[in-house]
């Protein structure tokens, strides 16, 4: 699917005249096809997928997501939750832990979810406080890889995973307070560019688990860090034949271990990425020297990616498809706060822009709105869910922005 193409333009413009800028447009029937085509991937027959909802915590893409099957992944306390308050029940939660406090550690027990624990400090506090329970083991697989430094989740300068090296103590651990292992993670890290990677982590967890022995163990879960097209024109993964390779990697390693397991991933962009956009209004053309800066009425905390990652988020000028305008010139896209890095897109060929024009950042579903903040004491954009079937629309969610004054009215609020 070309998600380029905007085949949907009308709908979009609609959409921001109705709702105003800036405002994050997610496609439910979008959601959906994601989580079919990524179940598709596996023929092993025992497929988890937990979805990593801190990419996108919007509670109608997670209602769409339970419907059609999928668990979670949670990070923290909030995430657990919410994911219960939409429909997802407890079993079907893992929480994964990274530098929690005690205090987060005893509400999150208390809502009955799976722990996945990251250090051997925190298995020994919780192992002290809940003797005898079910755990999952977070490994770090010494596998170094992501799209950018800041998502890179193995080797020796990450803060996540227990060293692979330190398994006997975590097993020291588990006996000692009688924890039964039900589970051993691993995550590379995000976004990752090749797929040979990806099965290097989980070869290296599979090793150990071999060596190890888990009486207990129930599944194995090789975390997310499917890539998704940001830019067009990139390379699309095969993530077929890397499922058949994984499929069968797993069902030989399940014959040796004696019995079969479920084999976990926890995909967060894959499912919701290219499902997302985030609609601005131009309101400013400038020109310094020969560069023609765009302002429009969005920043990085709307949409920080472009300005943490240095990332590439694809801009279509709505305005202009709508009136058929084919020329394009070169432009800055910048954001409304007081930053220079505030800015969405350098030297960026797009269809000749006037101000007032709409413009479509593309694959904005994930890491967009769920990292966003108020900085310059500017409110988060109105969020629009629309879920449909052969063109008929059967669920539009919409969440309101706040105003300027109900943003302040927050921030005096006791």
């Amino acid at each position: 699917m070309d998600h380029f193409a905007l085949k949907n333009k009308e709908q979009l413009l609609d959409l921001a005249v109705r709702h105003g800028t800036p405002l994050y447009y997610y496609d439910g029937a979008r959601v959906r096809e994601q989580y079919k085509l990524f179940r598709s991937f596996f023929s092993f027959p025992h497929v988890g997928v937990h979805y990593a909802m801190k990419a996108n915590y919007n509670p109608t893409l997670l209602r769409i997501l339970c419907e059609e099957g999928c668990n979670i992944d949670a990070v923290s306390h909030a995430e657990v939750l919410l994911a219960l308050q939409v429909g997802f029940r407890s079993s079907d939660i893992m929480y994964t832990s990274n530098m929690i406090s005690d205090t987060e550690m005893q509400a999150v027990a208390a809502l009955g979810v799976l722990f996945n624990i990251d250090s051997l400090s925190r298995l020994e506090k919780f192992g002290c406080a809940f003797p005898g329970s079910r755990v999952c083991l977070r490994f770090n697989p010494e596998v170094v890889t992501g799209h950018h430094d800041n998502v890179k989740t193995g080797g020796d300068e990450t803060k996540f995973g227990i060293n692979l090296r330190n398994i006997d103590s975590a097993l020291a651990i588990c006996s000692q307070y009688g924890l039964r292992v039900v589970g051993v993670h691993e995550h590379a890290g995000s976004g990752i560019p090749e797929t040979v990677d990806m099965e290097a982590g989980m070869s290296a967890i599979l090793r150990l688990v071999t060596l190890s022995r888990f009486p207990d163990l129930e599944f194995v879960d090789f975390g997310g860090g499917f890539k998704v097209l940001y830019k067009p024109g990139e390379k699309v993964v095969d993530y077929f034949t890397f499922g058949a390779s994984v499929s069968a990697m797993f069902s030989s390693f399940c014959s040796s271990f004696g019995r079969e397991l479920e084999m976990r991933f926890e995909p967060g962009r894959f499912l919701v990425a290219e499902a997302g956009y985030l609609l601005v209004t131009v309101n400013t053309l400038k020109y310094n020297g020969d560069r023609r800066i765009v302002g429009v009425d969005s920043g990085f905390p709307q949409l920080i990616r472009p300005m943490f990652y240095g990332a590439y988020h694809h801009i279509t000028n709505v305005s202009a498809l709508i009136r058929s305008d084919v020329e394009v010139e070169r432009y800055d896209v910048v954001g409304n706060i007081c930053e220079t890095g505030d800015r969405f897109a350098k030297d960026r060929m797009i269809s000749t822009i006037s101000e007032g024009d709409i413009l479509c950042i593309h694959t904005a579903g994930a890491y967009g709105f769920a990292m966003g903040g108020v900085y310059n004491l500017r409110a988060m954009p109105t969020e629009v869910v629309i879920d449909s079937t052969d063109g008929v629309t059967f669920v539009e969610f919409v969440r309101k922005g706040l105003s300027a004054q109900e943003l302040i009215d927050s921030v005096l609020s006791k």
